[in-house]
């Protein structure tokens, strides 16, 4: 009877064993197959950024800079993170165009960009209040926000290339040109002027 006992004991822990490193077996495959979803991600190419030029001239408007630095969440974004900052980002652009200081970019076409800017990430808070919102339509509109900020980087660049071509040229290329013929003449000359060359002794 002993025997038997012993005998039905280790039945009992081999069983008991046997089950355990099944469910462990099972634990382990399914943490195999967990994968992180990326695909709530959305996921945008670097926009265009400011030339030297501009950088350096625009290096002490804060708002400006805070909306930069802002912006890169928006390069890759869930679309939870994109709704939630909306908001803030539309008060940054809404102080960005408060704020403008700088004589060259109070054009009407810069304000214009940074009107339509602010328009889109105003939509893009109205969204975050919609329940039924899809990701695409999310999606969309970060995509179209990205550009719109690549467009107002594009046109303060053209504004600084045109200075600094201006300045090399000595013309003023703001004036319509009356006379190319004198402005060619002038480049040309200055092309023509004697280097000043060190002499070593």
């Amino acid at each position: 009877m002993r025997y038997l006992y012993s005998f039905l004991i280790l039945i009992l822990f081999f069983n008991f064993s046997c089950t355990k490193t099944k469910n462990v077996e099972e634990v382990a495959t399914a943490s195999d197959t967990l994968v992180v979803d990326t695909t709530d991600r959305i996921i945008n190419n670097t926009s265009e950024t400011l030339i030297p030029e501009a950088k350096q001239t625009l290096k002490d408007w804060k708002e400006y800079k805070k909306l930069d630095q802002f912006m890169l969440k928006y390069y890759n974004v869930s679309n939870f993170e994109a709704l939630n900052n909306a908001k803030e980002l539309s008060e940054l652009v809404q102080h960005l165009k408060d704020s403008i200081r700088i004589d060259k970019l109070k054009t009407p076409n810069v304000v214009a960009r940074f009107n339509v800017l602010h328009n889109e990430t105003l939509r893009l808070a109205d969204m975050a209040t919609i329940p039924s919102i899809s990701k695409a339509e999310v999606e969309e509109e970060v995509k179209k926000i990205i550009d719109l900020f690549s467009a107002v980087n594009s046109k303060i660049n053209t504004i600084y290339k045109a200075e600094t071509l201006q300045n090399k040229l000595e013309v003023d290329t703001e004036e319509p040109i009356d006379d190319f013929n004198a402005v060619k003449n002038k480049i040309e000359a200055n092309r023509k002027k004697p280097v000043n060359r060190i002499t070593r002794q």
